[in-house]
């Protein structure tokens, strides 16, 4: 599982090793951080009203994005689930019915789109972004593997088997790694045990940054931080994106992602 599998700009890229894996079982104290801070969470900047599509990550679906899909109602977004059930794999029919979701809320509420992916749903969030950039406003994944080797995650098989092709095929990956041409933010977690925090970091540009937390993986879409980061994230005035901004207190909470980036 701590197989070396590839040499980025970062050094050597390994999947996950166990220890990080165990530390998955923290999920439970991360929604019930969630839940003790919403108090603090609800005093985030209130939304503007326009519509936010949320990805789950492989073998999830809507009800695991309910309770951050439940916090943006809360702020005054509209927000969404991708309405197909369990997340099984990337399939041609799986993204054009993505595509015409975003196409629908666009018509619908005549705004622009937010979508926010969940591990896997990051990929499909990007590349949708990428096919219809007028129709969306930003992209916020958590977690997702975007970058490095595919393989350096520890749910390369399941991926495998559920998607029904090998992962690592060039011309399906690589293209994977160019940003869409809209604001994009990763979130991720150096902690996180599935997917290696490597394959997570954007590539910086003006419009593209990366917002360091503490955070398991599934834990990503049920954690505090990472509630706190996207409100921050989506409130900003469309056409008028800033990178996430750590002075202050939030310092404390957000690590500079910039910093040497080891394992």
């Amino acid at each position: 599982m701590c197989n070396l599998l590839d040499r980025h700009d970062h050094g050597v890229i390994a999947a996950p090793g166990w220890v990080r894996l165990a530390l998955e079982g923290r999920v439970g104290l991360e929604y019930g951080a969630t839940l003790a801070a919403r108090p603090l969470l609800n005093l985030a900047a209130k939304g503007d009203g326009h519509p936010v599509l949320v990805f789950p990550g492989l073998t999830a679906g809507d009800v695991t994005t309910r309770p951050l899909r439940g916090y943006l109602e809360r702020l005054g977004y509209a927000s969404y689930g991708w309405l197909q059930g369990i997340n099984l794999g990337p399939r041609q029919e799986v993204i054009a019915r993505c595509r015409a979701r975003v196409i629908e809320l666009r018509r619908a509420h005549k705004r622009r789109v937010s979508l926010i992916g969940w591990s896997l749903g990051g990929v499909y969030a990007r590349e949708v972004a990428k096919e219809v950039p007028d129709d969306v406003r930003l992209v916020v994944t958590l977690g997702s593997p975007f970058t490095g080797h595919p393989k350096a995650t520890n749910a390369w098989r399941l991926y495998e088997f559920l998607a029904g092709h090998k992962i690592g095929a060039p011309e399906i990956h690589e293209p994977l790694r160019e940003p869409p041409p809209v604001p994009t933010t990763s979130i991720y977690s150096r902690s996180d045990g599935v997917v290696a925090w490597q394959c997570s970091l954007e590539r910086e540009g003006p419009r593209t940054e990366s917002i360091e937390v503490e955070a398991s993986h599934l834990g990503m879409g049920l954690n505090p931080f990472v509630f706190y980061a996207i409100a921050d994230r989506l409130a900003q005035p469309e056409n008028a994106w800033k990178p996430f901004d750590r002075r202050g207190l939030r310092r404390l909470f957000y690590r500079d992602s910039r910093r040497r980036r080891s394992h």
